[in-house]
């Protein structure tokens, strides 16, 4: 199985390739591997398809099976057979992509209640925050991917020098208040 083309594409390229839907993110999945290849089928897996998105995939010769996936079928060497739907059919595939619903790993972040909220096109569950990473609780950002489930290192970095910004300006302020002999506010 498979999850992204960007990581996979290359490999799967002019394979009979499956998309097992697991929501409605599943939809523009569909299309970035058509890229890849002319025999697509898309697994709708239960994920609704308006007649819209029915239409578009039909333009793009993306076959449609509603019938749910019971299973993985593999070959005896391991390497992927097909998908077995409910019915019992067996459709062959080589390359299998499943479109993944990413999480914020914030466990150990329980105890400041911060808020969480979905990402668009339902990719995933991530932290809620203001401009620049700014939290509910004061004195507490969170950046990159824990916010951003797509955020790639160079939006991460960039907030990240942001908050430094900001901390390093509360510092300074500190210790000039702190040199004047006022009490610095928090």
């Amino acid at each position: 199985m498979v999850h992204r083309p960007y990581c996979h594409g290359w490999e799967a390229r002019d394979q009979p390739i499956g998309i097992l839907a697991t929501g409605p993110a599943s939809i523009g999945h569909a299309f970035m591997f058509r890229q890849l290849t002319e025999d697509l089928t898309s697994f709708s897996h239960g994920t609704h398809l308006d007649e819209a998105t029915r239409a578009r995939f039909a333009a793009r010769n993306i076959r449609i099976v509603d019938t749910p996936v019971q299973e993985v079928v593999n070959n005896e060497d391991g390497t992927l057979a097909g998908v077995r739907l409910t019915d019992r059919q067996v459709v062959a595939r080589r390359v299998l992509a499943v479109a993944t619903r990413m999480e914020a790993r914030a466990e150990g972040l329980d105890g400041l209640k911060l808020p969480m909220q979905d990402q668009p096109d339902n990719m995933g569950h991530g932290i809620a925050t203001g401009m620049a990473g700014t939290t509910e609780v004061p004195g507490m950002w969170a950046t990159g991917n824990a916010t951003d489930l797509a955020a790639q290192v160079g939006a991460s970095a960039a907030a990240g020098a942001h908050i430094n910004s900001v901390l390093a300006t509360a510092d300074t302020d500190a210790a000039l208040a702190a040199a004047q002999g006022d009490t610095p506010t928090l």
